[in-house]
């Protein structure tokens, strides 16, 4: 049985098709279309999943869409008359939105990929815990989700036991952890739905100053995780902004304006709203617990990529394993839609002991040698083919010992924000310089943001203080460098304050070590990704350090890469010195490029 799942008009739009609930492909719509968070129906990305199994839309079984149109119509209906008048002018243009195609979900849908087959439908935050627990390595478990907003729902308590599961707490809108943490997004000149992350690694260049502020005016906030916000200091029920003229007065002026200098005050309240998150979830997690009795427990939801929180959480104890979707926001709700059709019609789960179901998220796109060689052909590139994987995996190793920035693109593209080593930028860790060269050169982003350590999984306990047993495949976990690979900093550089810090050394690797010595580690095992792990280990070997930098193949604004053509774009416009395309390794200063366009940058909106 075939099973396409969609999800699709908001953000992040994507499908995943499973198959007698194996996992077979899933993608985001931005990858294909080069729009960040394209918002459409993802047809790109469908033809891109059915093509995985040679199908076309008639040969599906069943056609799943995220969520519950209806439903959320009600809540709209609900938050115009709550909210009145000040909704009149949102209530209006949302309802334009509905009635033009929205309300009529499948009609649209049907329309769109020109078929007649029905279209099922899954409740929001149904999908997110689906996508869940059914690819974690878990019979039974507690599973919470939590974004801005599904139908009514804003997080959910769940529990799953072999093909069932049941939601079984909730809280509802307007009342949002997600869009408590997205209202301090925009509230420091950031981007709602694309800029949190910047949020969450901003907050370890401040002190948490603000939260009397926060705890006395914005939030009640009960033992059980449970929580009321005080809705005069917001401004997102209305339509226009995420906060209100008395938020502003609260934290002394408006909000900080996109693009302009970063100050000690937005990383205060950084600092200040990510303690807030964290003690919220914490108490979540233990009513979780308490509620389900399960000890595993599986996240999902926009919120779930807060890796510092998820670390926390490990570190906390109260549960004994955790397993994190990797594809957390609503392009994995795609997923989640089409895994719940499937379970919830009483079919059997195979569940591996101590493994996911979800192949290391490479559910992407594979291309071949051939058409590289033809691509790279036609362009006059200068290139050299290594056959042998070890020997082209050493070959990598001596140029980023060497100090060189190399893309990586090879084998099956990830499914989710994370790039997991198969469309990443790798370097040396040990390079105190690296940081500030990637983020300037390559990535052409703010200094202040940290990059990703990938260790072997089998040395990641050498470097990285997580408790034995603890593993991090898909990047959503923050734990602190090990002690013994720390550089304690002089005394003159203690009263370094906000940006400052980032000229202090912190460990062995301080590429990858941010100012708080903390990393959000991904760790590589040999199964899931031999290619990757052989990289790492030759480097290991050359320099002793088991660790590489790893960060996601694109620019600023721009969505990860998805085929060869944008791999070798991205490496001509950038100061990256080495592109390897499958077997295929080229060196910047053996290439005669076409000269590219000093406006190129302006393809792509910032994030």
């Amino acid at each position: 049985m075939y099973i396409l799942g969609i999800s699709a008009y908001y953000h992040d739009s994507a499908a995943a098709l499973i198959k007698d609930g194996e996992i077979i492909a899933a993608a985001q719509e931005e990858r294909f279309s080069r729009k960040k968070g394209d918002a459409s129906l993802p047809k790109q990305a469908i033809s891109y999943v059915l093509s995985e199994a040679n199908l076309d839309i008639e040969s599906v079984d069943h056609i799943v869409y995220y969520e519950n149109s209806r439903k959320k119509f009600s809540r709209l209906v609900w938050n115009a008359i709550a909210f009145a008048p000040h909704t009149r002018e949102s209530f209006v243009k949302s309802m334009s939105t509905f009635f033009g195609g929205k309300l009529f979900i499948e009609r649209r849908i049907k329309e769109e990929l020109g078929t007649s087959k029905k279209i099922e439908f899954v409740d929001h935050h149904l999908s997110h815990a689906a996508s869940a627990f059914y690819p974690s390595p878990f019979r039974e478990a507690a599973v919470l989700t939590l974004d801005g907003v599904g139908e009514w729902s804003t997080l959910t308590i769940g529990s799953g036991a072999n093909n069932r599961l049941d939601l079984i707490m909730e809280l509802r809108y307007p009342h949002s952890l997600g869009m408590l943490y997205s209202a301090f997004t925009y509230y420091c000149g950031f981007k709602v739905n694309s800029g949190e992350y910047k949020l969450m690694g901003l907050a370890p260049y401040g002190e948490p100053k603000y939260l009397r502020e926060i705890y006395d005016n914005l939030l009640d906030v009960k033992e059980d995780g449970s929580f009321r916000l005080n809705m005069s200091f917001f401004d997102y029920y209305r339509g226009h902004r995420m906060t209100s003229e008395e938020f502003d007065h609260l934290f002394g002026g408006p909000a900080r304006k996109p693009e302009s200098p970063i100050t000690t005050k937005q990383m205060d309240i950084a600092a200040s709203i990510q303690v807030v998150v964290e003690d919220i979830i914490l108490k979540l997690a233990k009513t979780a617990r308490d509620v389900t009795q399960h000890e595993n427990l599986c996240l999902a939801g926009g919120v779930a990529l807060n890796c510092v929180a998820n670390g926390k959480l490990i570190k906390s104890g109260i549960f004994k394993n955790i397993w994190i979707q990797p594809a957390a926001g609503d392009s994995g709700a795609s997923l989640g839609a089409a895994l719940q059709f499937y379970y919830q019609n009483n079919h059997s789960r195979l569940v591996q002991a101590n493994r996911d179901s979800q192949k290391g998220s490479y559910l992407g796109p594979l291309y071949s040698n051939e058409e590289i060689k033809d691509y790279l052909e036609s362009l006059g590139a200068n290139f050299q083919r290594i056959e042998n994987d070890l020997d082209l995996a050493s070959k990598i190793a001596d140029y980023i010992s060497q100090g060189n920035v190399v893309g990586l693109f090879r084998g099956r593209m990830e499914f989710g924000p994370r790039a997991l080593g198969n469309r990443s930028i790798i370097g040396d860790p040990r390079d105190p310089h690296m940081q500030k060269k990637m983020n300037l050169k390559i990535k052409y982003r703010e200094s202040f943001r940290p990059f990703a350590p990938a260790v072997l999984a089998e040395r990641v306990h050498d470097y990285f203080d997580l408790d034995a047993g603890t593993v991090s495949p898909y990047m959503l976990l923050v734990s602190d460098v090990h002690d013994k690979e720390k550089i304690q900093p002089t005394k003159e550089s203690e009263n370094f304050i906000g940006l400052e810090k980032l000229s202090v050394e912190r460990s062995t690797i301080p590429a990858v070590t941010h100012v708080n010595y903390s990393a959000r580690v991904q760790t590589v095992d040999s199964e899931t990704n031999p290619f990757f792990h052989s990289i790492i280990s030759s480097f290991d070997s050359k320099t002793g350090c088991p660790v590489v930098i790893n960060t996601s193949f694109n620019v600023r604004g721009e969505p990860i890469v998805c085929d060869y053509k944008e791999a070798y774009q991205c490496f001509s416009r950038t100061e990256m010195d080495v592109l390897v395309l499958e077997n295929y390794i080229l060196k910047k200063d053996q290439q005669s490029f076409i000269e590219v366009s000093k406006n190129w940058q302006n393809e792509f909106p910032l994030d």
